[in-house]
């Protein structure tokens, strides 16, 4: 099910309908939130369970490489660890994806031909999405006619803080269908929005305009994604769900670099969703260094001790 708006028909009829709706939804608790946040990353698991978890956190990531100075050659090399992260160990499981700019699509799209790796690729003038429409729609065409499988786009934040929040519907519902059956992940770069109850509005709008994926981050702010603003956004999919009967999957990206950190957030779905989110088609890590240390710590728990300075590539 990709779109959602039949099941509120008539929160999109108009700016004012919308607004009512999304000012409407239960204000958010700061304190209660974040105690909730830190109380579940206070959770052990156990040696075997850890080890569970480190491939399902491994399974889950979406291997990315978003800078001015990427390289076809260094986009092959990403795509390769995503396919085999260990090449000592054909165990280990592949990453979800490889997330790239539009220009490096079609490279990557190449490097993983006949492994079940996704390419995504940012699009909608990635990361301020400060341009016209028609120009992030020809950047979103762009990536999906190179062969992207998953579009990545940033909603307009100055419009969505002005309160213009047809504005950002229209724009999603429109990148939405320019990207075909690629699946979209919207980015809110909660870091920008202010206010928790910022965030949940924004989780909602980016559902009911049909997002597949509603992500936290660029990864190119300051504040990225966070145990409180990711538990937010999952109690959104679960009442949207709830609400629904749409299941929409969730994104924390930024800043989760250490197995540790990839656990919490992991610890945080299973309390929050449940298994029906513990897979990668619907809950995904952003990151680059996150894959290393998971290497790290899974060779660690094999052989019960680390690995030395050359185990792991440096990306």
């Amino acid at each position: 099910m990709s779109t959602n708006t039949l099941a509120l028909p008539d929160v999109t009829a108009s700016d004012q309908a919308l607004r009512r709706f999304l000012h409407g939804l239960p204000g958010v608790d700061p304190v209660g939130l974040e105690a909730r946040a830190a109380s579940l990353g206070t959770r052990s698991i156990k040696t075997t369970a850890k080890a569970y978890a480190i491939d399902l956190a491994i399974s889950m990531i979406d291997l990315t490489t978003l800078e001015g100075a990427d390289t076809p050659g260094k986009v092959r090399s990403l795509a390769a660890k995503a396919v085999r992260p260990d090449p000592t160990d054909r165990d280990t499981p592949a990453t979800a994806a490889v997330c790239v700019y539009p220009d490096m699509v079609a490279t990557a799209k190449e490097t993983l031909k006949g492994s079940a790796v996704k390419v995504a690729s940012v699009a909608t003038a990635f990361p301020a999405g400060r341009a016209a429409l028609d120009v992030k729609l020809a950047d979103t065409r762009d990536a999906v006619a190179a062969g992207a499988d998953e579009i990545d786009m940033v909603i307009d934040r100055g419009a969505f803080l002005a309160g213009k929040y047809l504005k950002v519907y229209d724009e999603i519902r429109a990148v939405k269908e320019a990207s075909g059956s690629a699946r979209l992940k919207v980015i809110f770069e909660t870091g920008e929005l202010s206010t928790y109850d910022n965030i949940r509005r924004a989780s909602w709008l980016g559902m009911i305009a049909g997002a597949d994926f509603i992500k936290t981050s660029t990864g190119k702010v300051a504040v990225n994604a966070t145990p409180s603003n990711t538990l937010l956004m999952l109690e959104a999919v679960r009442d949207f769900r709830q609400q629904t009967g749409v299941q929409v999957g969730v994104k924390p990206a930024g800043g989760i670099r250490t197995t540790k950190d990839a656990i919490k957030f992991l610890v945080l779905v299973n309390e929050t969703v449940g298994a029906d989110w513990l897979d990668n088609h619907w809950f995904r890590f952003g990151a680059s260094s996150l894959l290393n240390d998971l290497l790290m710590q899974r060779q660690k728990l094999a052989t019960g001790r680390y690995s030395g300075p050359d185990y792991v590539t440096v990306d």
